[in-house]
């Protein structure tokens, strides 16, 4: 928890650094039509291409913000905290909505597009890194951390830093973009490319090791498998994992448009389509968020961060192996400080 909290700040930091940056360094030196209503497609300063429909925002903003203040209450009366990063996420998301109604009244407003952009674009790492560590907490949970491909010690520090690293190239790659010289805005337009690029590899690689670890406690633990078969939904640990893997659909669909979007380079057919982004981009993010709020994690996984049954086992071998007298109880530190 104390990792994913850390990145989480990390993101929130660098998520501010980098717009302030931004808004400091971006001047809009082109000459503006005097009415950005008349033809946004083809207006210089909208960097939309269309005037944002507030209507759609205005159920987007609701819907992401009912959302982060259920999971908020869940977080405190029904447990689950490492899932805070997540809720940070969807906050920070609500405000780039937030900046969509600003948007609206002010389309060709450089700062306004910077703020929006940034804050829908990266929040979704923060959803990205609560399913990574979701992973680690479920496997402990059902006591099958031998049958994750990485080491659960490491996976969620894997995972976690290559989303940190992606993270910040998108960052920086996205204030670059809000240049005015064409040649230094398409550089930042490749970095932040190769930020999502590098980001859907990493969430692909995840998905990967998530599969091979539901296929191997299926084949390999029937009886874990089987745990709760008799047991109600809500306290069926199966139920939990197929909501993460909804969740994890969901971003990688998400994922697979910001990168088809960017390679089309500035106002895209994608890019420049309100409908491809809601369908695209809001929409699967939505349901990788708000597929938490039936199925809460908190409600499942309750066991704390103790060593399983299996990292016990090898603990002991390891130290009859240098000659001790049975397990000493003593637990690596990295185990207690998995996340």
């Amino acid at each position: 928890m104390a990792r994913s909290i850390l990145a989480s700040t990390l993101f929130l930091l660098t998520l501010l650094l980098t717009y302030v940056t931004s808004a400091r360094a971006a001047s809009n030196s082109t000459q503006c039509p005097s009415d950005p209503y008349l033809d946004p497609r083809n207006d210089p300063c909208n960097a939309l291409g269309y005037i944002a429909n507030n209507t759609l925002t205005a159920i987007a903003f609701s819907l992401v913000l009912l959302v982060a203040l259920i999971q908020t209450y869940q977080i405190i009366y029904k447990g689950g905290k490492w899932m805070l990063p997540m809720v940070l996420g969807e906050y920070i998301y609500v405000i780039g909505f937030g900046f969509r109604f600003a948007l609206h009244y002010n389309p060709d407003s450089l700062g306004i597009y910077i703020a929006e952009y940034l804050m829908i674009v990266l929040s979704p790492c923060f959803f990205i890194a609560t399913n990574y560590v979701l992973l680690g907490r479920l496997a402990r949970e059902i006591d099958c951390v031998h049958r994750v491909l990485i080491p659960v010690r490491r996976l969620t520090l894997i995972f976690v830093l290559s989303d940190v690293t992606t993270f910040v190239i998108q960052a920086a790659g996205a204030s670059i973009t809000t240049s005015t010289v064409y040649s230094t805005a398409m550089t930042g337009l490749h970095i932040f490319l190769a930020g999502l690029v590098l980001q859907l590899a990493s969430v692909c690689s995840f998905c990967v090791v998530y599969v091979l670890f539901l296929y191997k406690v299926h084949a390999e633990e029937p009886a874990i498998w089987m745990r709760d078969s008799k047991q109600h939904w809500n306290s069926d640990w199966r139920t939990i994992a197929a909501a993460a893997a909804i969740s994890c659909i969901g971003i990688l669909i998400r994922s697979c448009y910001r990168v088809a979007e960017l390679a089309q380079g500035f106002h895209g057919a994608l890019g420049s389509s309100e409908t491809a982004f809601y369908l695209g981009d809001t929409l699967p993010l939505f349901v990788a968020i708000v597929i938490y709020v039936p199925f809460w994690p908190g409600k499942f996984i309750t066991a704390r961060l103790a060593p399983s049954v299996n990292e016990l086992q090898n603990g002991r071998d390891l130290s009859l192996s240098r000659g001790t007298l049975g397990y000493n109880h003593e637990v690596p530190s990295a185990v207690l400080d998995d996340y």
